[in-house]
């Protein structure tokens, strides 16, 4: 009978840890779901922004077609994308098309003194301070979360639960982790 007390005992106390570790392991996983739907904000933002940043270069540098296309392709190249990955990939060409538009910018001395193209120059460098802010949160939330999906006991209930692996937001090419420099 004591044998019998110590075995069910011992059985509760696995699954008290089981349900313990598994309830972790979710909370964490939602942690960076979160986290991502706050990078998908602000990106939304800067998405919104950018039409109006092309249609106030247009008025003046109508010439300039091939980079406004580019600005709108890597737009909508962003907006589609369906993964960290693809995110990761459609973030790069947007940030070097932004680059491109506001090189343009510097040959054209009135739309540099345009109180609307200042105005969303500031607000696109706000933006972007705070995509920053969010990719750094998103990338600690994963950590904490890989960290423990892989640490023992929590890596057998992940992987018997399901739990993945879930992905860095990195920025791949170099001159990319620069902040993008605006100049007027």
């Amino acid at each position: 009978m004591p044998y019998l007390i110590f075995v069910v005992a011992l059985v509760l106390v696995v699954i008290i840890i089981f349900i313990g570790i598994y309830n972790g392991l979710v909370r964490k996983r939602q942690d960076v779901r979160a986290s991502w739907a706050q990078i998908d904000v602000q990106l939304k933002k800067r998405y919104d922004l950018v039409p109006n940043l092309v249609e106030t270069v247009k008025g003046y540098a109508a010439h300039e077609r091939e980079t406004l296309e580019n600005v709108t392709k890597a737009r909508q190249m962003a907006v589609d994308a369906s993964n960290v990955q693809e995110q990761q990939k459609a973030e790069n060409f947007l940030t070097s098309t932004l680059r491109s538009l506001f090189a343009v910018s510097e040959a054209y001395p009135d739309l540099k003194a345009n109180q609307n193209f200042l105005m969303l120059q500031e607000e696109l460098a706000g933006i972007e301070s705070k995509i920053a802010y969010a990719r750094q949160h998103y990338n600690d939330v994963v950590m904490v979360y890989e960290t423990t999906r892989m640490q023992f006991p929590a890596s057998i209930v992940a992987g018997m639960a399901g739990f993945g692996l879930e992905e860095y937001f990195e920025i791949e090419i170099p001159e990319e982790k620069e902040v993008p420099k605006v100049q007027f």
